[in-house]
């Protein structure tokens, strides 16, 4: 990162992320495209993985050290701005959603995040990977996913009791977002011309407060 301007090169990063699955993403290249000479087929998602994330050498060490050597935030030992972070004193509804196949955010350490909140959190696990687990449009009809109410203190458990259902995990996410959200409102045109801000940045959202 000194040798390049204090950033870590795209490219550096997605050699890494390819590197946890050799054989997938760098391996069956090398076999198709250079010893066999095939043209790779076309693959929207790999349009997706060909976006790349230079990241500064202050955000990447700071990021490495707090949330994956000392794992700092779900300990509550994080501190940003002078504010201690303690995840068990969020309340808000939560979904989180993991992939079965996932590489970069396997779902066992996904659960063991979910765990760490202090309000109730709605956990899912969705066929296939990191990319094409979560971008399943239910149209494509393909795949699966699993859901479990409960939360117990283990993955291995919740998946003992899960119930499996086919295709995209989307209409579940939708049906709790619409749970806990105000009714439809029209969207706007924006053919119709400029419109007037609502508020200033980053918005009233933001301080909003959840009793559940």
């Amino acid at each position: 990162m000194d040798q390049t301007g204090g950033f870590l090169p795209s490219q550096s990063m997605a050699d890494t992320f390819n590197a946890l699955r050799g054989n997938d993403l760098i391996w069956s290249f090398f076999v198709s495209n250079y010893l066999m000479g095939k043209e790779p087929r076309p693959f929207d998602l790999l349009f997706w993985n060909a976006d790349q994330t230079r990241m500064p050498k202050s955000l990447h060490m700071f990021y490495l050290r707090n949330f994956y050597k000392d794992n700092a935030l779900t300990q509550g030992l994080l501190s940003l701005g002078g504010e201690t972070l303690d995840l068990k004193k969020v309340k808000t509804p939560i979904y989180v959603q993991s992939s079965k196949d996932d590489h970069i955010a396997p779902f066992r350490s996904v659960y063991r995040g979910a765990k760490a909140f202090g309000g109730p959190v709605t956990f899912t696990m969705a066929g296939s990977g990191h990319i094409a687990g979560v971008i399943n449009h239910p149209d494509a009809k393909k795949y699966q996913h699993w859901t479990n109410e409960a939360l117990p203190e283990t993955v291995d458990a919740w998946i003992s009791n899960a119930t499996e259902h086919a295709g995209s995990w989307w209409p579940h996410w939708s049906t709790w977002l619409k749970a806990r959200s105000g009714a439809l409102v029209p969207a706007r045109d924006p053919a119709k011309g400029p419109l007037k801000p609502l508020e200033n940045a980053p918005g009233s959202y933001v301080l909003v407060r959840s009793d559940v």
